[in-house]
């Protein structure tokens, strides 16, 4: 299991990678938006796994 620390700085890392991404994507061509507007989307994906993990509830929910 990861620690919180660890989990929010694996989220800072693909936050930075997502806008390095979108720098690339401004400056791309025609030909190359689809396969960087993918890798966004994942990373995107990813971003809000980790957003879900670093603010689950905590408590039961039947309690």
């Amino acid at each position: 299991m990861r620690t919180a620390d660890q989990v929010k700085r694996k989220y800072h890392e693909l936050a930075s990678r997502k806008q390095a991404l979108e720098a690339l994507y401004a400056e791309a061509g025609e030909e190359a938006r689809p396969e960087l507007q993918a890798q966004a989307e994942r990373l995107e994906d990813q971003l809000l796994l980790l957003e879900w993990v670093l603010n689950a509830p905590s408590g039961s929910y039947h309690g």
